[in-house]
């Protein structure tokens, strides 16, 4: 299959081409050839600007998976550009697109923010992250119809990503895990490579979104004995850091974002790998001498 990806070549957009090239499809990467410009030698390149996407113009594909899609305004120039030179439109979403941050169990199907009013399409804050998505999501389905699926996930975690970067540091290093948010916080998180395998998965199936794509709810605290569980003699976490890593309410005023149902993503083809071989293999990661690169934020 002829695969263009928008990105590629950082954090989960690795996964990506690592998981496509494994699987023998021909991948043109489209991005400014700024950020590991040296990755992936043999694969196709079209360097270019999603401000200006005209590059996009001479090409055709099967699929597209979208991983850099944040300013309203580039993901619509793109599209328009793409509409009629792709099979399949598959955008990286976030969790962050739900109205309610307290309701449990939400479906797919749930409402979705509303776009400030008076919010520029061209220059992004965090403040417009999960409407942004909203929009773009909006703006594709209007553009591709049924060959579109917007993927939404939350925290991705493996090599290359940086969330629980600071778990996977210190367990390579006998130190103890940090963690701000209290104890009983519910969390849901996918590891980078399951992700990567879904979203090639809906392109290549061509499935219509929109999809949870997020692991089973559980609390830190059980999620980071399970990660000590994998290192001998581990120290204790530490609850009471100086840094919050996690930016989340102590309130549970927040705590409905991660108890999102992954049923139907479930169902459609979503493979979770146990926490114990996510845990493991983050830790081997930096043990052979990676670090984890800083959160965007």
């Amino acid at each position: 299959m002829r695969l263009l990806v928008l990105g590629g070549t950082k954090n989960l957009g690795r996964h990506v081409v690592e998981a496509a090239l494994r699987d023998d499809h021909e991948v043109t990467l489209f991005n400014r050839g700024l950020t590991n410009p040296a990755l992936f030698p043999d694969v196709r390149r079209i360097t270019g600007d999603r401000a200006a996407p005209e590059a996009l113009a001479g090409g055709e594909w099967d699929g597209v998976i979208d991983m850099s899609g944040f300013l309203v305004r580039e993901v619509s120039l793109s599209a328009a550009v793409l509409r009629d030179r792709c099979g399949h439109y598959t955008y990286m979403s976030s969790i962050a697109v739900y109205a309610s941050k307290s309701d449990v169990g939400m479906t797919e199907s749930a409402p979705l923010l509303d776009w400030p009013a008076g919010a520029p399409e061209d220059h992004f804050t965090m403040d417009l992250y999960g409407p942004s998505k909203v929009r773009n999501e909006s703006l594709l389905t209007a553009t591709f119809g049924d060959r579109t699926a917007a993927v939404r996930s939350g925290f991705v975690i493996g090599p290359y990503n940086p969330d629980f970067g600071n778990w996977g540091w210190a367990l390579a290093h006998g130190e103890p895990m940090e963690c701000a948010a209290r104890p009983e916080q519910p969390v849901q998180y996918v590891d980078a490579r399951d992700l990567a395998a879904f979203l090639l998965h809906v392109t290549v199936d061509r499935l219509p979104g929109p999809f949870n794509a997020v692991g089973p709810t559980r609390t830190l605290a059980a999620l980071a004995e399970t990660w000590r569980s994998v290192v001998p003699d581990a120290a204790p976490v530490d609850w009471s850091p100086s840094v919050d890593r996690f930016h989340l309410p102590h309130d549970g005023s927040n705590d409905g974002t991660f108890h999102l149902s992954n049923t139907h993503t479930l169902a459609h083809g979503l493979h979770l790998r146990p926490d114990e071989e996510v845990a493991r293999d983050y830790i081997a990661w930096v043990r052979a001498g990676n670090s984890p690169p800083d959160p965007p934020h």
